[in-house]
């Protein structure tokens, strides 16, 4: 079976002893080499390649013998090319393969010289297909001469050569689990091809596993489709860039060597190797890739550009402002990596079940080869069979498929669309949602807010001084109502301002030529005592018209305030429409005052406000409406949410491309800063979910169905592996519709240039 999960760093419970793999694949002309693995594993330490790892039965025993060591940080497996990396101290590498080796599966050091040579060869592809010739051979002796000793003896011989061609790992890897006493679905093959051999029913054990190794091959190709928009991330940003020398002349680069700081040029038509700030030129630029946006953004002088983004119009020269493994599309991949390795509840409920389901499946063998002559009236061989028959239709093949396949379908899904969410459990768990708390400022609001006024009130100081102390001290603050006052006032000759910092939730403070000064919010001017009547009529004045005020005061009293207004986002009134009618109750978490909150939430239809909170009360509020509606999800922007979108049950970050703090706390990063795709990705959630137990049900009725047909009818082991055949295509498939399917979306997503790949 292809590689489904990469990655693993939270804390959820291992996968259990299934799978359904047996065999070598052989790799396809798109899955990548092991040279590019290595490539792209740089945060392991370790690289190993296990060449018996090829599907989640051996990756679940290498996590289990793993999960001791409190030194692992990180394991990412990708089994199509049996490669583990683990980021772990080098002091500890001999006791990490002596675990995997204790596991049952030898593993050898992999280096940049071994990575080219693959031993992942054409012939290996090609091996199932000739198995399937040479069983078609030994089906042909036995018809034509099935009593004859000699043709018999020819007949076993070719049936035992297409066994050894499609087979040898699953025996290979089904003695050695029945010698550790784990009953997987390597030991239920061996077990029922090698009976069915022994029992004279050679052509078919030859035949059933011909076709089993075709369908591990047809699944594994389907498979791969979930995980192609995915891989095509690597292939976004480009591996060179041209950077400025220090004669003034451009030189091709590659991009990992290019130093922050640097001077990169892109032409029209190319694509950003770095994550910079332009200095010279104007042009569009289409980040669909990154954000999802389908509308070509304006970028000049000062504007973020971001990695794997696409230069239309003019040709631009930016300021390089992270290195190439710390772009916005690295963290990106990283981040999806990560999410595919974190196990979705249904998931884990699969893994735990099918612990149970194989070696039931044994007892249940056993017992109708013991209990069939005497309630049947069967012979003894005919109860043999019977039993075999039952072995093959119970693999768990599509039962084991159906969830990983259909998580990773969905990732993909929210990905493309710009919504990048970070593990199996959040993709599911969002459709539980009962409360979504928002914060106001660039969440529900553009969260650009313009200076619309200036009221000086004292003659102790000029009003151009005044006005510098202010443009000095919004100068040096990151939050929007701080750079609006910075932005309004930029013409004002700049101050030095000494002892600068910030108080979360309330302002700034300074020193500037010898004095200390605050700017800050009406709740920190009222708790410093310098609030008086007459102020306080007049910033309630300016809050009822829904402006938010930043007060400029020293230790004696208040100076000047500066009204800004912010504007709301085209998209918040649909999104919080929307929300309503998913049944989630809206509420507005904002540090601004109550009169401009619920001037905001009125207007897109929240009517459920709680202002004038600071990064400790929304955390607190959150945890209130937690109690209350037990699943709750925050959406907000900044680092004072950060907290909170910790605690909520699912965190969404608004404008992941620009908000570094945002996107590591979050749970689900917003990469084009639409609130729309907050009800997207619970409707994707619902239909996930829905998907995956479609792909349960189908996996065990069919399975079900069969095995009546096996105790009671004439049901061969031919039928049993078109049965398993039958039930791990149509999950598959069915959990595919989730990548295939538009939901309703009208952005281009992650990568326009994949999307063929979903078409054909």
């Amino acid at each position: 079976m292809p590689s489904l999960e990469l990655t693993q760093t939270k804390a959820t419970p291992n996968g259990a002893s299934h799978g359904c793999c047996g065999h070598d694949h052989g790799p396809k002309t798109d899955i990548p080499s092991t040279a590019q693995v290595l490539k792209n594993a740089q945060r392991g330490q370790l690289h190993l390649r296990i060449p018996d790892m090829d599907c989640p039965t051996e990756e679940g025993q290498i996590r289990r013998a793993l999960e001791g060591f409190k030194e692992v940080r990180r394991l990412s497996f990708d089994l199509t090319a049996r490669v583990l990396s683990v980021d772990v101290p080098d002091e500890s590498w001999s006791d990490i393969r002596q675990a995997i080796k204790k596991s049952g599966f030898d593993s050898e050091i992999l280096t940049e010289s071994s990575a080219n040579t693959d031993g992942l060869g054409r012939n290996q592809f090609l091996q199932p297909l000739a198995a399937l010739a040479v069983a078609t051979v030994a089906e042909l002796v036995a018809y034509i001469a099935p009593e004859i000793m000699l043709w018999k003896v020819v007949g076993m011989a070719i049936a035992g050569l297409a066994i050894a061609l499609s087979g040898f790992s699953v025996f290979k890897k089904g003695i050695a689990a029945i010698l550790r006493g784990k009953l997987n679905i390597n030991a239920l093959m061996s077990v029922a091809v090698g009976g069915a051999f022994v029992i004279g029913e050679w052509p078919e054990a030859a035949m059933v596993m011909a076709l089993y190794a075709i369908a591990e091959l047809i699944e594994a190709r389907a498979v791969e489709r979930a995980r192609d928009a995915i891989k095509s991330l690597l292939d976004l940003s480009p591996q060179d860039a041209e950077v400025r020398q220090a004669n003034g002349q451009w030189k091709s680069s590659p991009a990992k060597e290019v130093a922050v700081g640097a001077i990169v040029r892109v032409r029209p038509g190319e694509r950003f190797a770095l994550d910079g700030r332009v200095r010279v030129g104007q042009s569009a630029v289409d980040q669909s890739p990154v954000t999802g946006e389908s509308i070509p953004v304006e970028k000049g002088p000062g504007d973020e550009v971001f990695a794997g983004t696409i230069n239309q119009s003019g040709a631009l020269e930016f300021e390089v402002t992270s290195p190439a493994r710390d772009t916005v599309l690295a963290r990106i991949i990283h981040a999806v990596e990560e999410a595919e390795g974190s196990r979705a509840p249904t998931q884990r409920f699969v893994d735990r079940f099918a612990a149970i389901y194989t070696p039931g499946v044994f007892v249940l063998a056993l017992g109708l080869v013991l209990t069939g002559p005497l309630m049947f009236e069967w012979t003894w061989m005919v109860s043999l069979y019977k039993a075999l028959v039952i072995l093959v239709i119970a693999c768990p093949c599509a039962l084991v498929i159906s969830t990983p396949v259909t998580v990773v379908s969905g990732l993909a899904a929210a990905t493309r669309r710009g919504i990048l969410i970070k593990g199996g459990a959040y993709l599911e768990e969002a459709r539980k949602l009962k409360a979504i708390a928002l914060d106001k400022t660039g969440t529900v609001t553009e969260g650009r807010p313009k200076l619309v006024a200036r009221i000086i009130l004292t003659q102790a100081l000029p009003e151009a001084e005044i006005v510098q102390i202010a443009a000095a001290l919004a100068g040096r603050s990151d939050h929007p109502v701080s750079k609006a006052v910075a932005a309004g006032l930029a013409q004002t000759q700049q101050m030095e301002v000494l002892n600068f910092g910030a108080e979360p939730g309330r302002g700034v403070f300074g020193t500037i030529s010898a004095h200390d000064y605050v700017l800050g919010n009406h709740r920190w001017i009222h708790d410093r005592g310098q609030c008086s009547s007459g102020l306080e009529s007049l910033l309630s004045e300016q809050e009822k018209q829904g402006r938010t005020v930043a007060i400029l005061a020293n230790q004696k009293s208040v100076l000047a305030v500066f009204a800004v207004a912010d504007t709301i986002k085209a998209s918040s009134r649909e999104a919080i429409g929307e929300l309503l009618k998913l049944g989630v109750t809206p509420v507005m978490l904002t540090g601004d005052n109550p009169a401009t909150a619920v001037s905001i939430a009125a207007q897109v239809g929240i009517q459920d406000v709680r202002a004038n909170l600071l990064p400790q009360e929304k955390l607190d509020a959150i945890r209130a409406l937690a109690a209350g509606r037990n699943e709750v999800g925050m959406v907000g922007d900044g680092i004072n949410d950060a907290p909170a979108l910790a605690t909520a049950n699912i965190g969404f970050a608004m404008g992941g491309a620009g908000t570094h703090t945002a996107m590591e706390a979050a749970d689900v990063v917003i990469m084009n800063d639409d609130l729309r795709r907050i009800p997207e990705t619970i409707r994707l959630s619902q239909k996930t979910h829905s998907v995956l137990w479609q792909n349960i049900s189908l996996a065990l009725g069919i399975k079900f169905v069969f095995l009546l047909l096996a105790i009671f009818d004439s049901a061969s082991m031919w039928m049993a592996v078109f049965a398993d055949m039958g039930a791990s295509l149509l999950v598959v498939f069915n959990g595919l519709r989730l990548v295939n399917g538009t939901q309703g979306a009208k952005t281009v997503g992650i990568a326009k240039s994949v999307g063929s790949s979903y078409s054909n």
